[in-house]
């Protein structure tokens, strides 16, 4: 039997390219052995509307990725920065997870925060913006160390991979702390 931890990874940016799903992807692979991490997919989840679950007719994207949910142990959340704020596909994401109401299946598990952006602030406001809904959703947050990774495209090569060394210990560091916090919570709730 095995003691790897199932964490999702939920990359909120859709484009081409994206650089939050480059780091998502170094950060995947700096991981230690204990987590198997694995990409859900929020890209193709039709927007929240109470109607379709009150009518009993939900879309099968929100079936799967709800189940999907239910099945981790841990969360791992890398969003860029929109307008000073979390992009609509994360939040739909999160909404979608969270209902019908009383059926939240982010509830009880460890989660992280790693923020992205080309500027100088490291998506300081997404990563904050992105705490808020946590707390009334229930996913634990790993709370230090904290993770905003600036200047992205000058960490990346022309292929999107990671190639700057102190990003690349800081992620590995990040992952550790936040493998160590997945045990943590596994354990108290366990």
């Amino acid at each position: 039997m095995s003691n790897r931890k199932n964490i999702g990874i939920f990359v909120g940016s859709l484009r081409r390219g994206s650089y939050s799903r480059s780091i998502a992807k170094a950060a995947a692979g700096l991981a230690p052995d204990a987590l198997n991490m694995r990409f859900i997919e929020i890209g193709d989840l039709p927007m929240y509307n109470q109607d379709l679950d009150d009518d009993g007719n939900p879309p099968e994207p929100w079936v799967r990725f709800r189940k999907e949910i239910s099945g981790l142990d841990g969360l791992l959340f890398i969003t860029p920065e929109y307008n000073r704020s979390v992009p609509a596909v994360l939040k739909n994401a999160l909404d979608v997870g969270s209902r019908p109401y009383g059926k939240n299946n982010w509830s009880g598990k460890p989660g992280g925060i790693i923020s992205v952006s080309p500027g100088g602030l490291g998506a300081f406001g997404a990563n904050h913006h992105l705490r808020q809904p946590m707390v009334f959703l229930n996913v634990l947050l790993l709370q230090q160390p904290e993770a905003y990774i600036s200047k992205v495209a000058s960490l990346l090569n022309d292929k999107g991979e990671l190639t700057d060394e102190s990003t690349r210990t800081y992620l590995k560091q990040y992952m550790e702390a936040f493998a160590n916090w997945v045990m943590t919570v596994s354990k108290s709730n366990g």
